[in-house]
């Protein structure tokens, strides 16, 4: 029964009230009678029903970061073929250095199997662009025209999904993620291991590797708008690696720091996918295809968790 309601059946009991004070008795009673009726009549009146809620239905955006370690990101196209079969297919993809290779393939729209025929035009042979003196050995240029080559020359804001590439600022140390721009510039700077290629400038700055700032660039992917997060870590480990020249001490420096770093970084994620590749080295580009088979391998173990988090 409505307030509005409820106060006209006030009224007319008061009304009511008033006039059996003054009536004869049969016309009391008549009066009596009637308004029972009334109030009778009210209370069977059905309540207005509060609307139904509304129940949003929300599917998690999930952002795909995709670590650093040179030849060892073969491994990254294993992990998303696997995610693929499985239909879980990342609406944001991140990457850092060799993530940033791979990331830059898949969010142009090259699937799994389309990125297995690329990486065998990928080795050593494609990055020697050798330079004498300067701040590194390699310029990087060729990778930057190898990514424009199988992206179209498309900027990375015209790219089929949302990609970001991860480097670092050389004269602030500061994480910088790349959303628009040269596609391959921005891989090029993510991918600009010091000493091992030249510095990359880029909107008058100079970038150096991803993996000094941000190994695994699970916080970009976040800021991106991803809800859940898959991180894919690649990263060598210490031990075992060889230290016998310059380049292995660089790159060994830097798998020490990028490990403090990147165990840091994955405690935001919500799945951590590792292949187990203690055979593949950095620069082996002969062991891609055993690369790719472990990335399928820790996809697939993780994807019970994955269905699980994801509520399937």
């Amino acid at each position: 029964m409505t307030s509005s309601k409820l106060n006209t059946a006030i009224r007319m009991l008061s009304g009511c009230a008033e006039s059996v004070q003054t009536k004869p008795s049969a016309t009391r009673r008549r009066l009596l009678g009637a308004t029972l009726f009334t109030l009778a009549g009210c209370s069977s009146l059905p309540a207005e029903k509060p609307k139904p809620a509304q129940l949003a239905l929300h599917k998690p955006k999930i952002g795909l970061a995709l670590g650093g370690g040179a030849a060892r990101g073969f491994a990254h196209i294993g992990v998303i073929k696997m995610l693929e079969s499985q239909g879980i297919v990342a609406d944001y993809v991140v990457g850092t250095s060799a993530g940033a290779v791979v990331g830059s393939l898949y969010a142009a729209g090259h699937d799994a199997f389309a990125m297995q025929k690329i990486a065998q035009q990928l080795d050593e042979k494609l990055f020697a662009d050798w330079t004498l003196g300067g701040r590194g050995f390699l310029k990087g240029e060729a990778l930057q025209d190898f990514i424009n080559q199988h992206l179209n020359k498309r900027p990375i804001e015209k790219l089929n999904k949302p990609f970001a590439a991860v480097a670092t600022d050389l004269n602030s140390g500061e994480r910088v993620v790349f959303r628009s721009g040269d596609s391959g510039l921005a891989v090029r700077a993510s991918a600009a291991v010091p000493g091992v290629f030249q510095p990359t400038q880029f909107r008058g700055k100079t970038y150096v590797d991803g993996g000094l700032s941000s190994p695994i660039p699970v916080q970009a992917a976040r800021d991106m708008g991803a809800d859940f997060v898959i991180a894919v870590d690649i990263s060598a480990r210490p031990e075992g690696q060889p230290i016998d020249s310059l380049t292995a001490v660089i790159w060994q420096t830097t798998t020490i720091m990028g490990g403090a770093i990147g165990a840091n970084e994955l405690r935001g994620a919500d799945i951590v996918i590792r292949p187990k590749l203690p055979y593949v080295k950095s620069w082996d580009f002969t062991a891609r295809h055993d690369a790719m088979l472990e990335g399928e391998r820790a996809a697939l173990a993780a994807l019970p968790q994955i269905h699980q988090k994801l509520g399937r």
